[in-house]
């Protein structure tokens, strides 16, 4: 017989959280160096990270709305969504852990295999948002390839250049905050059982694969501003010599004229 149904919604945010200032705004709230979690008046559990997202299990749609809004009277500056993954989840007393059909059916639902689950669904939101800045990168790096291609030099300032790397170097720096995401979950050592949902769920949202993707990326980005640099400073080396060159010679006509 098929038991409960769960629901899992994600949200993930540009900012990161501070979980130590949240738990101010948050009194009735748990909280680990990962995670901070509390139980709505109307049911439901909701998942807060510092990674900069949120996971409401089971909880309705309008207590969702609520709780957002609290979450931005929270942290005061907090943008809008960024990225929303939902997930089900569906208990049947005589399963094993599997994904069927993009749900994930076990045979009973704890609080920790609750929180793997969170946990997992957040870090794909997370990053789908870091996906899409990558993708971004990738756009401004190709006009710039595409600049030097045609033109054949780089602008004289390099102060764009720097801030554009620096985004990478931060952006990159980010990802690998967020993962936590190739350690195992403290709750799998309270709940052996989770392990296995956690390996199933692994699978489903292609983690691993798409934080390699994505550190690839980032660093092919910062690879070749890099080197875009490295010409734009070459440049201005050269127009300095030049100057130099121009300047003695200039030195020189003006001691020839003057004798």
């Amino acid at each position: 017989m098929a038991g409960p149904v769960h629901t899992f919604h994600a949200v993930a945010f540009v900012e990161n959280l501070s979980l130590r200032e949240l738990a101010a705004a948050y009194p009735e709230s748990k909280r680990s160096p990962h995670e901070l979690w509390f139980a709505t008046p109307t049911g439901g559990t909701v998942f807060i990270y510092p990674f900069g997202a949120a996971v409401f299990y089971d909880v309705a749609a309008g207590t969702r709305e609520a709780e957002i809004t609290r979450l931005h009277r929270a942290r005061p500056g907090l943008t809008e969504a960024q990225a929303i993954e939902e997930f089900t989840v569906r208990e049947d007393p005589v399963a094993t852990p599997d994904v069927v059909g993009g749900v994930l059916v076990l045979d009973r639902m704890t609080f920790e295999r609750a929180s793997v689950v969170a946990l997992t669904i957040a870090q794909s939101a997370a990053m789908e948002y870091y996906d899409r800045i990558v993708d971004l990168m990738f756009v401004q790096t190709e006009k710039l390839a595409d600049r030097l291609e045609k033109v054949g030099t780089m602008p004289l300032s390099t102060r764009p250049l720097h801030r554009f790397i620096g985004a990478a170097i931060s952006t990159r720096s980010e990802v690998l905050s967020i993962l936590h995401l190739l350690d195992k979950p403290d709750a799998l050592w309270d709940d052996p059982g989770a392990d296995a949902i956690y390996g199933q769920l692994r699978a489903e949202f292609d983690l691993v694969d798409r934080y390699q993707a994505l550190e690839l990326k980032l660093r092919s980005v910062q690879e070749a501003l890099e080197l875009v640099l490295d010409m734009a400073r070459d440049r201005r080396l050269v127009l300095l010599e030049v100057a130099i060159v121009v300047l003695i010679v200039v030195e020189i006509v003006l001691n020839l004229w003057h004798h």
